[in-house]
């Protein structure tokens, strides 16, 4: 009931009039604050376009640890999937990966979890440990994924995400920043030389 009255406030017409009152006195009267709240707005942008990039880059530097965790617990078959806008994966990239026995399997995922949390990251969930056939270690913005060789070859994720662009771990390396060349010291500006003029002729003696 208590929605009810407030929907029908709203609806009446009571409110709105003076809530339009306000915002055009702060429109008209006070546009000193506008220009400020568009300065701010302006600063966001550039704010949320900076952390985006420290974003990516960070994603790509948790990606490669995990990848390099699989690597150190002698993961096969390694494979580095990165999603497509609109795919439905609701994630950035896929890391998949083999091991040979479910003991291998279990360890590989618990390698992936103790390198990502010694930098502050921890997974959202994970799934299949016990079974050690298929576990799923879920960060969110990227999935790793430790099959058995079996369940690798039945699942096949690599055909079910075909659109997906496959990736080699050096391309998720940050790239080193250009060298800048030294600034050449301003050259000395060349005096210009000054002709020597001439010896004045001795003047000619009249004749008597």
């Amino acid at each position: 009931m208590v929605v009810g009255r407030r929907q029908s406030r709203l609806a009446g017409g009571s409110i709105r009039p003076q809530w339009k009152t306000r915002q055009s006195s702060v429109v008209y009267n006070e546009g000193s604050t506008l220009a400020g709240q568009t300065t701010d707005h302006q600063r966001l942008r550039t704010n949320d376009r900076l952390s985006l990039c420290m974003k990516k880059s960070d994603l790509k530097l948790q990606v490669t640890a995990a990848i390099q965790a699989c690597l150190d617990k002698k993961a096969e078959e390694l494979s580095i999937l990165e999603m497509e806008k609109g795919s439905g994966a609701f994630t950035d990239y896929f890391v998949l990966c083999s091991g040979t026995n479910p003991r291998q399997v279990q360890a590989i995922a618990d390698e992936v979890e103790l390198r990502l949390k010694t930098v502050g990251v921890r997974p959202a969930h994970v799934e299949g440990y016990k079974q050690g056939e298929w576990i799923l270690v879920d960060y969110v913005d990227f999935v790793v994924h430790v099959f058995s060789e079996k369940a690798r070859k039945f699942y096949d994720l690599e055909r079910l995400w075909k659109t997906a662009k496959r990736l080699e771990p050096s391309e998720l390396k940050p790239k080193p920043k250009p060298k800048t060349a030294p600034k050449l010291k301003a050259e000395s500006k060349i005096k210009p030389r000054l002709r020597k003029r001439a010896p004045a002729a001795p003047p000619r003696r009249k004749k008597a």
